[in-house]
């Protein structure tokens, strides 16, 4: 029994990777765009947090390229432990699958577990200060006087800011003609100089020059006014348009195969990381919505999202790349 007993207590079991307290290293969150822009500001902020919640440190690594592709199929094939993340918005995973299939290499909802979203990015609808008409209703009627005339800029064919444009003309009736940029700043830029008619825009890149008074805010894609533009509506206000409502979540997605348990420790941290009074006061003050939808609601979120943006694509006729 001496030995016996001895023996037990040489022995330590093997145990396998993911029954090991999590996180066990630094973890790496890959945002699949450039750094700098509004997704890449707002996933260093998350991470921040996240660190200070985990107790390891949190980088984060802007694999950009082909649309958020590349750096989402990089989170795809990562080890499903809870080490490798994406923080992303809704083009990589619901608009290319779509418009762009060549550049996909993975399956958005069998190789991603949606962890929880932080908020959302709302539109909008924005026009030269030149133009004759000083209201989203007047400018649909100026449209309908001049089907061709006017056009809109988005940072590209297919983009979720382009789908947008064209669920409005649909809703409208009206014909306006879509200019493709290579950035959404351009085309900022083009209104405010009057070379440009409209564009459909993220909230917190026009804001600064709405508030200047350089472009002409017409209306938001949020489901209701925002607190920082309460003089523009939402579309969803007017006639033609109840219910109407696209906007662009931005949240944490793992390698699908993540183990439950660490599946919930990190949506616990995101949950605490969004209740953070400076991060909530960081997103208002982007225009970015404080929203947290996690885990089961969060893929459902996302095959939603998926059948409104193909049936606008179905309608458009906009063809695959």
């Amino acid at each position: 029994m001496a030995h016996l007993g001895t023996a037990a207590l040489c022995w330590v079991p093997v145990l396998p990777a993911w029954s090991q307290a999590y996180p066990a290293k630094a973890l790496t969150i890959v945002v699949p765009f450039a750094a700098g822009g509004s997704i890449d500001v707002v996933a260093r902020q998350v991470a921040s947090r996240l660190s200070a919640k985990l107790g390891q440190s949190v980088v984060v690594d802007n694999v950009a390229g082909a649309f958020g592709t590349i750096g989402t199929q990089k989170v795809a094939r990562a080890a499903p432990d809870g080490h490798t993340l994406l923080f992303v918005v809704s083009s990589p995973l619901n608009v290319a699958p779509i418009l762009n299939p060549s550049a996909v290499r993975y399956d958005a909802f069998k190789d991603f577990l949606p962890i929880a979203t932080v908020g959302r990015l709302p539109f909008m609808v924005v026009g030269r200060n030149g133009l004759p008409a000083d209201s989203m209703a007047s400018l649909i009627q100026l449209a309908r006087a001049r089907p061709g005339a006017l056009s809109f800029g988005t940072d590209g064919t297919g983009s979720l800011l382009h789908i947008t444009g064209e669920l409005i003309k649909q809703r409208a009736g009206v014909d306006i003609v879509h200019v493709p940029y290579k950035a959404a700043p351009q085309v900022l830029t083009d209104i405010g100089g009057g070379q440009l008619d409209l564009g459909i825009l993220p909230v917190a890149l026009a804001q600064p020059l709405v508030r200047e008074g350089r472009v002409r805010a017409y209306a938001v894609t949020s489901p209701g006014r925002l607190p920082g533009l309460p003089q523009v509506p939402a579309l969803a206000e007017l006639p033609g348009f109840e219910g109407v409502s696209l906007t662009s979540w931005m949240g944490l997605l793992a390698p699908a195969g993540l183990p439950a348990h660490v599946a919930a420790v990190l949506t616990d941290a995101m949950r605490a990381a969004a209740s953070d009074p400076t991060l909530v006061a960081q997103l208002v003050d982007r225009a970015i919505e404080p929203d947290v939808v996690a885990g089961s609601d969060f893929a459902a979120l996302l095959r939603s999202e998926r059948q409104q943006i193909a049936s606008v694509v179905a309608r458009t006729g906009l063809k695959p790349e």
